[in-house]
């Protein structure tokens, strides 16, 4: 099997822990699978070498301060491989065969990347290339960085272009946690998530797997977190499912737009938890919803309108804080998802502005960190749908 296995700054940060990485890729290595590694900078140094730049340097002079975290890094993983017999290389931005290459505006150089890191994989064979994570070469030969959590982005680059069977991220949690362990109790490891699921989470503070990093992840490329005192690389830990695409889907059926008024009730506990279970006591899925300072907007299925305006009208009567519900139908949604949406300054006017010059109402729009939900008057369904598919 052939795997990409990255270990963040927490996993390098003692000669103790270095130690505990490299057991672990010996053995896989002695068990006759292809293994690359990816090595941040030990512990916090990164950021460490980062605040003591306290004086006006040129962007050439602060990557290459920055990148001293990550070349000691791959020289220690080298050097306690070696001492285990393993046969290694550390590579770095300037080696001979250094792999990841950015253009003039400082993006990767996909073609050129790819075909560097076909000759960095044709050689796994012969022996271990220990990758220093987080950096790029320019066109100059210069060092660049390939920005916030930027080690993911190495590994799971990495392992898409040498078709790797999987990329394994060592780090310091257990997985994916169905909470935060220092603050909930019970939290426990989820085995397995979807790429959707943990983009949201990650850009929303989870810090699991970069944002950046799950764009590269297609539906053949296995990714795995598994905590650095796990030891075994090919087992445990969270397993992270699916690939991102762009899609713009069309909702088949007709949504009802129900709305619920009250004074302030953005501020009032508790009000927008009992109307969600109200309608979830009743069996009405809710498709969407929206909020302001005064109202929340429920988007449920068309035929179960008139079930949903009954149930939020009897939760209206019966609070004080609210005053009035009202329903319009019907509405279409159209969805617009896909991996690299958070990364295009803009995306969201870039969508919207056709439908503005189309002259087609937006009923309301609803942003994640994956998709954008453009609500509509459903006669204007079809020519949103053309327009949208038109711009992906």
């Amino acid at each position: 099997m052939r795997v990409v296995a990255k270990f963040g700054g927490t996993s390098l940060g003692s000669g103790d822990r270095i130690n505990r990485a490299a057991d672990s890729i010996a053995a896989a290595v002695e068990d006759g699978h292809e293994i690359a590694v990816v090595a941040s900078a030990m512990g916090s140094m990164t950021d460490d070498l980062l605040s003591e730049i306290t004086f006006d340097a040129e962007e050439e002079d602060r990557s290459q301060i920055v990148s001293m975290g990550e070349r000691i890094s791959v020289r220690m993983l080298k050097a306690a491989l070696a001492s285990r017999g393993i046969d290694a290389r550390f590579l770095e931005p300037g080696s001979e065969d250094w792999p990841i290459v950015t253009d003039d505006i400082g993006e990767v150089d996909v073609e050129e990347t790819r075909r560097r890191t076909d000759e960095v994989a044709a050689s796994l064979g012969e022996a271990v290339p220990v990758i220093t994570g987080f950096l790029a070469e320019g066109t100059d030969g210069s060092v660049t960085t390939l920005g916030r959590g930027g080690s993911d982005t190495t590994a799971v680059m990495l392992g898409k272009y040498m078709h790797a069977d999987e990329v394994v991220i060592v780090t310091d949690v257990e997985g994916v946690m169905t909470g935060d362990p220092h603050v909930v109790e019970g939290a426990r490891n989820v085995g397995e998530i979807s790429v959707d699921e943990l983009r949201n989470l990650s850009f929303r503070g989870a810090e699991v797997v970069a944002p950046s990093a799950l764009s590269y992840k297609d539906g053949k490329l296995d990714v795995r977190v598994v905590h650095y005192q796990h030891g075994d690389l090919l087992s445990g830990g969270t397993s992270i499912e699916g690939e991102f695409s762009n899609l713009v889907d069309m909702r088949e059926r007709p949504l009802a737009c129900l709305t619920v008024a009250g004074r302030a009730i953005r501020n009032q506990p508790g009000v927008f938890q009992s109307l969600s279970a109200a309608l979830g006591d009743s069996e009405v899925n809710i498709d969407a919803v929206a909020s302001g300072l005064d109202t929340i907007t429920f988007y449920v299925d068309e035929e179960d309108a008139e079930q949903a305006e009954t149930i939020l009208h009897r939760e209206v009567v019966a609070s004080d804080a609210l005053s009035s519900v009202t329903v319009d139908a019907p509405t279409a949604v159209i969805r617009v998802t896909g991996g690299e949406l958070p990364n295009q300054p803009g995306i969201v006017s870039e969508i919207v502005d056709p439908l503005g010059e189309a002259h087609i109402n937006l009923h309301d729009i609803i942003t994640s960190a994956t998709s954008v939900a453009l609500f509509v008057r459903w006669d204007d369904r079809e020519e949103t749908l053309e327009i949208t598919q038109e711009l992906f």
